[in-house]
């Protein structure tokens, strides 16, 4: 099972296009499965070609800063989008698409019981069954700072900080915290909701208060480069088909009463 998930992280995902026709969309890690089904329908409904590219939200900043061609950029910080626009990298500051969670995730075999305050965890840090935990890494990964967040809100960050494994993004991350070469991680809950993850172990959302420092407020913006299809995407997913698909997903929406 641990190929089989790193082969659903990994990589990007594109629909074969001819030369210059797709739009090369750069996507936090975070969207993957949300995005594998909008994407689809967005290219079904308008016959415009993406290429979407996975990553961490600080990294892709850095490679759009120094020129990469992307056309749009989904960011899981909204700090990133101005940071670009600040420097004049992308045509204004963009919109607020989505808001994050965490959860807490355990594979099957593993010790750790899952509990949104994170009670579980706690116990398992007594009874030194945690060798290792996963998260993003805080330095370029925005999921990576929520889960430092939770665990310092809940007073753990201390213990568990030696015995962290960091995943280069939220993928990555998850990728350790579900294959059993961890007790589990904090990541995305966009990502645990999937059914090919949530096959694999258990999850528990943490509260949001618990990271309200570092809020996960994810805007996407288009870049220099957007073509006619990058547009076209920046509306789609502001639109009722994908907005359904990230709601299931366990994103809050803008203008919505849970936000």
């Amino acid at each position: 099972m641990a190929g089989a998930l790193a082969i659903v992280l990994s990589g990007a995902w594109c629909r074969p296009a001819r030369a210059g026709e797709a739009a090369a969309i750069a996507a936090a890690a975070d969207l993957k499965f949300a995005l594998a089904e909008i994407a689809p329908r967005f290219q079904a409904d308008t016959g415009h070609a993406l290429k979407l590219t996975f990553g961490s939200s600080g990294n892709f900043t850095q490679q759009i800063a120094q020129g990469a061609p992307f056309e749009l950029f989904l960011s899981a910080d909204e700090q990133y989008v101005f940071q670009l626009a600040d420097a004049g990298r992308v045509r204004d500051r963009g919109t607020l698409y989505a808001v994050g969670r965490v959860a807490l995730f355990a594979p099957h075999r593993s010790p750790l019981q899952v509990d949104a305050r994170l009670e579980g965890l706690r116990r398992a840090l007594d009874a030194g069954e945690i060798r290792r935990f996963a998260i993003a890494n805080p330095e370029h990964a925005p999921y990576g700072r929520a889960a430092r967040a939770a665990l310092r809100h809940s007073g753990l960050w201390s213990r568990i900080e030696p015995l962290l494994v960091l995943g280069e993004n939220a993928s990555q991350a998850l990728q350790f915290a579900a294959s059993g070469s961890s007790q589990g991680g904090i990541v995305p809950l966009s990502l645990s909701k999937a059914p090919p993850v949530a096959a694999l172990g258990r999850f528990a959302t943490i509260p949001a208060d618990w990271h309200a420092g570092e809020p996960l407020r994810q805007r996407m913006v288009l870049t220099r480069h957007a073509g006619t299809a990058a547009r076209a995407f920046y509306d789609y997913l502001q639109g009722p088909a994908a907005r359904a698909i990230l709601a299931r997903y366990g994103f809050a929406l803008p203008g919505e009463p849970s936000q």
